[in-house]
């Protein structure tokens, strides 16, 4: 049975690959420095393999530094979804990242509650658009721990 795509949501997701390409284009020639609505944010590229593709994929995240490890969320602009990439991270949580000019090698861990609660607070504090976020979408916001290895 022929199921007609979603127009829509494939033209975001291609709007969304071009936005990207130019952050992390934008990230590697800096040093890790993006200007415009990132300019007073420190990112990340996580590296990412498909879970069910394997193929290879580069996502710029905010991040928060708590300790020795980065935290980020999985806001996706406050979809009503998990971003693909969290999918990945489950399915193979060993990940590359990127900080400045430097790359790593990191176990993603998925937070729970209570900590869950606590570090996205510190999140929200340091980047209040991820409050947009929380207030766009009915659930519940992953938050993960980079582990550098």
């Amino acid at each position: 049975m022929y199921t007609q795509p979603n127009l829509r949501v494939e033209a975001r997701e291609e709007a969304m690959t071009d936005f990207n390409a130019k952050v992390i284009q934008e990230f590697r020639a800096n040093d890790g420095i993006v200007g415009g609505r990132f300019k007073d944010m420190t990112l990340l590229l996580l590296h990412t393999r498909g879970a069910k593709t394997g193929r290879l994929h580069i996502n710029p995240l905010a991040t928060i530094k708590v300790g020795e490890t980065q935290v980020i969320a999985a806001s996706n602009g406050g979809a009503d979804r998990h971003p693909d990439w969290y999918y990945n991270l489950i399915a193979k949580p060993e990940v590359i990242i990127e900080l400045g000019s430097n790359k790593y090698l990191a176990q993603a861990e998925i937070t729970s509650e209570p900590e869950r609660t606590e570090l996205f607070e510190k999140i929200k504090t340091e980047y209040p658009g991820f409050a947009d976020y929380e207030a766009r979408t009915s659930r519940v916001i992953p938050v993960i721990k980079l582990f550098l290895k």
